[in-house]
């Protein structure tokens, strides 16, 4: 596995395993998250923060016991 990617799933992971108390901190986390994955791999930031905060509030709210 390529540097880069390595380093979007390990910073994805991070970010999921504290993905934020209220809604808009959990946008706030996946959107960063997202944002830094899309940069570091040499994509877009804004549409991986994008994805991000939407993937994180939806798994969140789907899986509450799941976010600390």
């Amino acid at each position: 596995m390529p540097k880069t990617s390595l380093l979007a799933v390990v910073l994805g992971g991070l970010v999921l395993a504290g993905c934020g108390q209220t809604v808009g901190e959990q946008a706030l986390f996946g959107g960063a998250a997202g944002a830094a994955a899309g940069a570091i791999t040499g994509g877009d930031a804004l549409a991986g923060g994008i994805i991000g905060a939407g993937g994180n509030v939806a798994f969140c709210q789907l899986y509450p016991s799941e976010c600390r």
